[in-house]
């Protein structure tokens, strides 16, 4: 059985260590899974919650002042049978015009998480 959760998101950029953080409001993670070049939050319940993304500027072939301001994205992770599947669809602002990227990140996990579902977006 799958389960599901939505949510308000928020995201951040750190300019100074180029790292891209997404997570979703109102849940709190209690432990993490480092993947690559990837930070993943999870909740007590075991949902993904949020994403840190290192080396952000460079995994998305972006300059770091142009993610500086996101003004609308989504995130949607899903777990299943030992699998990671995100995408993140977020626009990005380069000279005026809206730019909209759309990355999926699959990855196998060796922590033994349950079947489960988190979509979550923001827009200012």
């Amino acid at each position: 059985m799958k389960r599901n959760l939505e949510g308000e998101g928020q995201a951040d950029y750190d300019y100074a260590h180029d790292i891209l953080f997404f997570k979703t409001k109102e849940r709190e993670y209690v432990r993490s899974i480092e993947i690559n070049n990837m930070v993943i939050d999870i909740d007590k319940e075991n949902f993904l919650v949020g994403i840190q993304i290192l080396e952000a500027s460079r995994f998305f072939g972006i300059g770091k002042k142009d993610l500086l301001a996101i003004p609308n994205w989504q995130f949607m992770a899903s777990i299943q049978d030992g699998y990671i599947e995100i995408r993140i669809v977020f626009q990005i602002k380069i000279r005026n015009k809206i730019i909209e990227k759309n990355p999926i990140i699959m990855q196998d996990i060796k922590e033994s998480l349950p079947n489960s579902q988190m979509i979550c977006e923001m827009a200012e």
